[in-house]
């Protein structure tokens, strides 16, 4: 009889420390929680483009109007493809100046960097622009990013379909023993957006600005030829998938 005692006793103290780990866990009666996850993937309607700005001169006017023309250059361009003025961010152009190494810290050169955003609606803009930036050596490229105009409606339709989802769990999971689902006692949201991001590698980017010449001998004598550049890279928008999970507890009729 003792042994069972101490047996039972045991087993009550190994128990303790489990449930204090747990504190969160809680039964509320006449009460059922669900969780589900709803998805809405739909087309990109919007493309950022972004450019890196930089002059680098030994003279500071010279290096800030270097890097001022780039960006008037950029900004012709982009109206030219159609881009509307509040579709094209300019920002603000920093000036770090280099040091030499004598004692006196002379400035050798000044460098002159800034970036530019353009937001592109019309994707069959997006080449030609790409094609004059490169082509010129305006700026340097840096990203260019889809995602939607509207994103909270996305994100609304993702959250109705998780929610869809789970009233009809509880409804099946209640239904087999003759009970109702009732009021939306809690909720918890959590939504996720993924975005599609396309990457021209710098390599790729002046392998397309190079030209190439090809040498060849025809009856004693040499010629050169000029091959046209390659185009650059296809760019083709993914879909993108906004995700929703909700954790609800419904009221047992």
């Amino acid at each position: 009889m003792k042994r069972i005692l101490l047996s039972l006793a045991l087993v009550g103290f190994l128990a303790r420390p489990v449930a204090a780990q747990n504190p969160e866990v809680k039964f509320i009666a006449d009460t059922l929680v669900v969780q589900a996850e709803g998805t809405y993937e739909t087309d990109p309607d919007l493309a950022t483009l972004t450019f890196d700005i930089s002059s680098q001169e030994k003279d500071l006017k010279t290096a800030y109007d270097g890097a001022t023309k780039s960006m008037q250059r950029i900004v012709a361009l982009a109206e030219h493809n159609g881009l509307k003025k509040e579709d094209i961010s300019t920002g603000v152009l920093t000036v770090a100046p280099r040091y030499g190494g004598d004692r006196k810290r002379t400035a050798r050169s000044y460098l002159v960097q800034g970036q530019m955003v353009l937001k592109v609606r019309d994707f069959s803009q997006i080449g030609p622009i790409l094609d004059g930036s490169v082509e010129d050596g305006i700026a340097d490229f840096r990203s260019l990013t889809y995602s939607l105009v509207d994103e909270e409606a996305a994100k609304q339709r993702a959250v109705a379909v998780a929610m869809h989802r789970a009233v009809g769990r509880a409804n099946a999971a209640l239904e087999q023993k003759g009970q109702k689902v009732g009021a939306l006692r809690y909720a918890s949201l959590d939504v996720r957006q993924l975005m599609g991001v396309a990457r021209l590698e710098p390599a790729q980017m002046m392998a397309a600005a190079q030209t190439v010449e090809v040498s060849g001998e025809t009856f004693g004598s040499r010629r050169k030829s000029v091959v046209a550049p390659p185009p650059l890279p296809p760019v083709s928008p993914e879909k993108i998938t906004v995700s929703a999970t909700v954790q609800c507890a419904f009221q047992i009729l």
